[in-house]
């Protein structure tokens, strides 16, 4: 099995950023949709980077609008991993591919479990993060997300990036990559004592069942 890449969410305080460092995440991700319990202020984060090392800094949103993303690119953030729901147009999702870059885009759609995948979306990231499906909330919710689907997209689209999200922790998070070949890893909630504190037993465990 190839050790996947790890990238943990949610993070909002330094001593937990700087031991993601050290466990050896490849990216951190601040948390800016205010509704989240993880949500920090655009500054807070600009107070975090001082703790990340420049290209790893992954801003995590919920449809911003583009004065938003260009604020938050401006400010320091290096990846832009945005939720949206499926009836968001594709002129939007265009423009902000245009503005961040598709390589720096990691687009994550909110997709039901009776909706088909929507592969125009390729068209304007090289990333694509498949979380667990919640239809109050984006992320976060510690639920288990489709590995069958996630695998049979890899397979189908294998020049994409497909970053596996949704309830991993040290539990299942061996299962899950050997289940769907998973090349990055999203933790968040699975490695918390609560929203956005980071417990750093379960973080270390994560890291060594991956090695």
């Amino acid at each position: 099995m190839k050790t996947p890449k790890v990238k943990i969410c949610g993070i909002t305080r330094e001593e937990d950023a700087r031991a993601c460092l050290v466990a050896g995440a490849q990216w951190i991700g601040i948390n800016l949709y205010e509704p989240s319990p993880r949500s920090v202020s655009l500054l807070r984060a600009e107070e975090l980077f001082k703790a990340l090392p420049l290209g790893m800094r992954v801003l995590v949103d919920v449809a911003p609008d583009l004065d938003k993303l260009e604020s938050c690119r401006l400010a320091g953030f290096d990846v832009f991993q945005l939720h949206f729901n499926l009836d968001l147009s594709a002129e939007i999702i265009r423009a902000w591919s245009e503005l961040v870059g598709r390589k720096n885009l990691w687009l994550a759609p909110k997709l039901p479990p009776q909706e088909a995948f929507p592969v125009n979306l390729l068209e304007f990231s090289d990333t694509i993060v498949l979380d667990a499906y919640a239809k109050d909330a984006f992320g976060g919710t510690g639920r288990t997300g489709n590995w069958h689907l996630f695998k049979g997209l890899k397979l189908a689209h294998p020049d994409t990036n497909w970053v596996l999200a949704g309830g991993l922790k040290p539990d299942n998070l061996l299962e899950a990559v050997r289940s769907t070949g998973a090349e990055i890893v999203d933790l968040n909630s699975g490695i918390e004592t609560g929203p956005g504190i980071k417990d750093p037993v379960l973080l270390q465990s994560a890291f060594d069942i991956l090695l």
